[in-house]
């Protein structure tokens, strides 16, 4: 006698329940602290959002005004210079010196550990204090930069490191590129660690050490960590604000005034915060575009 097709006993109903559950959190979580947030910038970028309307609640809307308003001003051509000059700057700074120091710390050698851990300290401290610390260095009267180089006969006249168009930008950039060296040193250490040293044995039979055992088997297999870091990098720098408002306020003479300090100017001293919220999505949209341009080719580059 032939027995009909068993039924499986059906899933505790409240199975997928108690799964969702667990995502409600953190959906809770990204809607509440960045969706809402996004959203609510986009939106006062098309109104007139100023302390009043902060409080009443009634902005009249303006469209692209707050846009053309700030895209036509002509702080903007400065600001996007400086940000893009900023970025690329502490990037390259932060990166190269980066990849030099995981590749000295891969080897092994007493104090290695210990180094590392030192390493991190200006990354772990707080960027406002990083700031105020750097202020008191590069002070033009009484830093003690100024004063080891003036001691040392290098210089005959103290060097206006904040306080000139001509420095300020490059100081800046430099302090910038000293606090992202320990990111960049412990992300591409962690990446050269996966690298099995199986490749390296292979390789010195054919000849591909030093220099060429970098290029064939090192830098391959640690571009997707490198893209991470570029990208994460890029998104971070570009949006910066505490170390240039602590050491020069986007002065002087606007030399240091990004996309980013401009926003916060126009939000926070001068009360214009559709202006602002337009400025930040600018700024937003153009991380997303380099987010997504270098992705696509790295990940192009990786397939092939």
């Amino acid at each position: 006698m032939a027995r009909g097709p068993v039924r499986r006993r059906p899933r505790f109903r409240g199975e997928r329940f108690f799964q969702a559950m667990f995502l409600v959190p953190a959906i809770a979580y990204l809607v509440l602290f960045f969706g809402f947030p996004v959203v609510k910038n986009i939106v006062m970028s098309f109104q007139e959002y100023t302390t009043t309307t902060f409080y009443t609640g009634e902005a009249p809307w303006v469209g692209f005004a707050n846009y053309a308003s700030v895209l036509s001003s002509g702080i903007f051509s400065t600001a996007l210079l400086n940000t893009f000059l900023f970025t690329a700057g502490s990037i390259a700074g932060q990166f190269v010196i980066g990849l030099v120091l995981a590749l000295f710390f891969r080897r092994s050698f007493p104090l290695n550990g210990l180094l590392r851990a030192l390493l991190l300290l200006p990354w772990l401290l707080p960027l406002i204090v990083s700031s105020a610390v750097w202020k008191w260095i590069l002070d033009q009267d009484s830093g003690v930069l100024n004063q080891a180089l003036l001691g040392s006969g290098l210089v005959q006249d103290p060097v206006p490191w904040l306080t000139s168009p001509a420095f300020a930008l490059i100081t800046v950039i430099a302090v910038n590129v000293w606090i992202g060296i320990p990111f960049n040193t412990t992300i591409l250490y962690g990446g050269l660690q996966d690298i099995p040293p199986e490749l390296y044995e292979a390789g010195s039979l054919d000849g591909a050490t030093g220099w060429k055992g970098f290029r064939h088997i090192t830098w391959p297999l640690l571009r997707p960590v490198v893209g991470v870091v570029l990208v994460l990098g890029v998104v971070y720098t570009i949006k910066v604000l505490d170390i240039i408002l602590g050491l020069t306020n986007g002065g002087p003479a606007n030399s240091t005034q990004t996309i980013a300090t401009q926003s916060y100017t126009l939000s926070f001293q001068q009360f214009d915060f559709g202006s602002g919220a337009a400025l930040s999505n600018i700024l937003i949209a153009i991380s997303a575009v380099f987010a997504v341009v270098y992705l696509r080719a790295n990940r192009k580059a990786v397939d092939d």
